[in-house]
């Protein structure tokens, strides 16, 4: 049964008697007879579908609850609407009739002649149930509706119509304008995709009683530290214009335009007419992009079987091939049943076997490509105990389809010197046999290898990438400990085994000389060596200091732990995060608390670690013989290697700002400066300019840049709405980032926060059951996320570890291109 134009608030009711009509014909007593006839009776309306047509109307009510003279605002707003339908090209022009006569509702006649209908009204109940009922046959047929501001105040009492608006406004809401920033985040939508990316205007700013965001498509937010919101306030994710398709036709929403100076704004006129037109059907657009409902994520690998890695090692990274195979490596541990070796006089201390296994979409199979024997494997316990080298990284080669070679990062068992504690990390080309998904391990080619000690955890790094030039790049972290430095530097040169220090990163990450705490760029060849591109950080013939303190691979110096990497393959630009000391707060003596960072990074550069960290926040110098007394702050725009362990240059290139960096205490912490630059570091003055994330316990892990592929016909594949978005994320799930971000082109090579973020939250789902431990995550060539989960437990894979796929369900853009008002578009 079809009830066309019944409301849902007598819905509830109607189901009530189509139940009970059933029961009664199922027994043998006669159905009741005394029913409730509706009040006022339904509506017989028949609209045209989709209501109006070529010769484009759009209908504006203003009818008020209250009594009086007409809102200033309003007539604004009609004489705004009416000159947006006289503007612009000829083909999306329209014409336009106001009215405050609620019957027009009643009128089949009058109201199908409309394609889309503009509430303009204030706040009650504009309209009785049968006018509210015509409105939603109107909408059921096919037609538009855009509510303005206080129109989410009208019909309180209806379920249908908080629906057709997506949220009501709180009890407590800003009385008068304040000028704020709005952060426009749909840079394709009609109604945004001229404006701004953060649009400083004023305005009334309404609180949402619930809010919006998965439910509808929210295409801009109001950041509400740019101005006072009140009791009310909703935080970081404050919607302030959505959309959706809505039970048959399409809502947009604003809550912009309390002012009558809105109407005479360009950019609020923009934003109208972009509604008015997806609204009337003259173009179209998404309005379903951000709905949660939109997405299904689905676990695409098994547990293992007992006491086997089958199906996934110990998840460390993923990479997708072109024909859609999915490659994923374990590091090198095994589940909690296999021995693990801890003890150095034993020749197999950490021994593990580094696993690729390969997903093929096609068959849903997983098969074990090949095992390295990695050292990797000792478990868990104390820096002094546990480890995390292994393997740590995968890319194929661009041309992967003709030549089928795989590149693998990790750190070999047979290489490690026991007595000395060190090791030699590699970057290996191997080949496989892609008929057959094996890895043949006899055709490893060596690119590159360089010394790491292994007495003490953590911290190994492992990311690759490839630009678009054939350049690959190599993430190393800094493989060194902080505990000897109370979590702050990591600058304590104290500590030793046989001569090498693993509590000093400028040994390593603050070293020109040394290829740990860095991203290295070099160009493979076919023989298996490499060469160095122009414009590397260092040509590794420097004569400065006397020459030979520089090696030419290193592209990025001064980074922890960059576990994630990616390059967007449109513009070259590579990002990056990594995993930041220990410190849980900051120190007025020693310095930032840990900060786990991103960092868009357009050119060569030095990003900080171990001197300075975020936004060029400095460290303090130790002092010898006793590094527990502090010397001078950093300077982070003249950096100096004074460590005994330097064998680089002591003066370093000046530390570039980093765009993302989180505490515990929040996201981009700040505090006042005195006038050497050097913060306060007082915790009482913090201010954090991202209040979408904090850390606690933090792991950053670096996601892509999505590229929409219009040329694509995945059915999987996310919608072009995400297309130039920078998903950043955290091994943790929760107050901790799964967001996507957009940066300003202009200044986000030097360290600009992001302009916009919004949480993925919801369509990478979180909690034990979801995706709760992010490791990796990538696009693959159907446009769907790939996203291994790590498991529950730590240096071991457990039945939690997982390989994850989520594609986007929610179809294309609307109205349908046959329904469109003048022909396709």
């Amino acid at each position: 049964m079809h009830l066309r134009g019944l409301s849902t608030r007598r819905r509830t009711w109607v189901a009530g008697v189509a139940a009970g009509a059933v029961a009664a014909g199922l027994m043998s007593a006669p159905a009741a007879t005394a029913r409730p006839a509706p009040d006022p009776p339904l509506t017989t309306m028949s609209i045209k579908s989709p209501p109006g047509g070529a010769n484009v109307r759009v209908l504006i009510f203003y009818g008020s609850a209250a009594a009086g003279e007409e809102s200033p605002v309003v007539n604004a707003g009609i004489e705004a609407i009416e000159k947006i339908g006289l503007s612009g090209p000829a083909g999306q022009r329209f014409a336009v009739t106001a009215t405050k006569d609620a019957s027009v509702f009643t009128d089949e006649t009058k109201l199908s002649r409309f394609n889309a209908v503009v509430f303009l009204t204030g706040g009650g109940d504009v309209l009785d149930p049968e006018q509210e009922a015509g409105l939603e046959a109107y909408m059921e047929a096919g037609g538009g509706f855009v509510g303005v501001h206080d129109a989410a105040r009208a019909e309180p009492y209806s379920d249908w119509f908080t629906g057709l608006i997506g949220a009501r406004p709180a009890s407590a809401s800003p009385a008068t304008a304040q000028r704020a920033v709005v952060e426009v985040g749909d840079r394709r939508h009609p109604a945004t995709k001229e404006l701004p990316v953060q649009w400083k205007r004023p305005d009334k700013w309404l609180n949402w009683a619930k809010n919006p965001s998965g439910e509808v498509h929210t295409v801009a937010r109001v950041r509400e530290s740019s101005y006072q919101p009140g009791t009310g306030a909703n935080g970081w994710d404050h919607p302030v214009s959505w959309c959706r398709d809505y039970d048959g036709g399409r809502s947009f929403y604003t809550g912009m335009g309390g002012t009558v100076s809105s109407y005479d704004e360009t950019d609020f006129r923009s934003h109208l007419r972009g509604a008015l037109l997806w609204t009337t059907r003259l173009v179209q657009a998404d309005c379903k992009a951000t709905i949660t409902g939109n997405y299904k994520a689905e676990r695409l690998t098994q547990p293992n079987q007992p006491g086997q890695n089958d199906q996934i090692g110990e998840p460390h990274g993923l990479v997708t091939a072109p024909d859609g195979r999915v490659f994923s490596i374990g590091r090198g541990g095994a589940d909690s049943s296999q021995p693990v070796i801890t003890d150095w006089n034993n020749p197999d201390v950490g021994k593990g076997k580094g696993e690729i296994h390969v997903y093929d979409p096609k068959t849903k199979k997983v098969t074990l490509a090949g095992a390295l024997t990695v050292f990797g494997n000792k478990g868990g316990g104390d820096e002094l105990t546990k480890v995390e080298e292994g393997l740590l990284g995968i890319e194929l080669d661009p041309r992967f389809e003709d030549n089928g070679w795989v590149y693998l990062h990790y750190t070999p068992h047979a290489r490690i010197d026991r007595d000395k504690r060190m090791a030699e990390r590699r970057v290996s080309r191997f080949t496989l046999d892609r008929a057959t998904n094996k890895l043949d391990l006899g055709s490893e080619k060596v690119l590159l290898k360089w010394p790491v000690q292994i007495h003490s955890c953590c911290h190994a790094g492992g990311g690759m990438a490839w630009d678009s030039k054939g350049n690959l790049y190599i993430a190393t972290g800094d493989n060194n400990s902080s505990g000897f430095s109370g979590g702050y530097s990591g600058n304590n040169p104290e500590p030793n085994y046989k001569g090498v220090s693993f509590a000093d990163a400028r040994r390593t990450a603050g070293n020109t000389n040394n290829l740990n705490g860095k991203i290295l760029r070099i160009h493979p060849e076919p023989d298996g060596t490499y060469t160095l591109p122009e414009g590397n950080l260092f040509t590794g013939e420097e004569t400065a200091e006397g020459g030979g303190k520089t090696r030419g691979e290193i592209y990025v110096m001064g980074v922890r732990n960059p576990a994630r990497i990616s390059v967007d393959q449109q513009t070259d630009i590579l990002y990056a995060g990594w995993v930041g000391p220990d410190a849980g707060a900051p120190s007025t003596t020693w310095g930032p608390a840990k900060y786990d960072t991103f960092a868009v990074i357009t050119k060569a550069s030095n990003r900080g670690w171990p001197y300075c960290m975020g936004n060029k926040q400095p460290y303090r110098d130790r002092n010898l013989p006793d590094p527990s007394k502090p010397l001078g702050w950093y300077d982070c725009d003249h950096p100096k290697n004074e460590s005994p362990n330097n064998d680089g240059l002591v003066n370093l290139p000046p530390v570039t700002g980093n765009n993302i960096w989180y505490s515990p205490q929040g996201g981009a912490p700040d505090f006042p400066r005195d006038a050497n630059g050097v913060p306060s570091y007082k915790q009482e003055e913090a201010t954090y300019a991202l209040p979408w994330l904090k850390g606690g316990g933090q792991a950053a892990m670096n996601g892509p840049v999505y590229r929409y592929d219009a040329d694509s016909s995945s059915a999987a594949r996310w919608p072009a709405y995400w297309d130039g978005k920078w998903f950043v994320g955290d091994f943790y799930d929760s107050d901790q980032p799964r967001n996507a971000v957009i940066t300003d082109p202009k200044n986000h090579g030097e360290g600009g926060l992001p302009v916009h973020s919004e949480s993925l939250k919801k369509i990478v789902p979180i909690g034990n059951d979801g995706i709760k431990n992010l490791m990796d995550w990538k696009f693959g060539p159907d446009g769907a996320l790939y996203v291994l989960d790590y498991g529950r437990g730590f240096f071991t894979s457990d039945a939690k570890s997982a390989l994850w796929r989520v594609t986007y369900t929610g179809g294309g853009p609307t109205p349908a291109a046959g329904q469109l008002a003048r022909g396709t578009q």
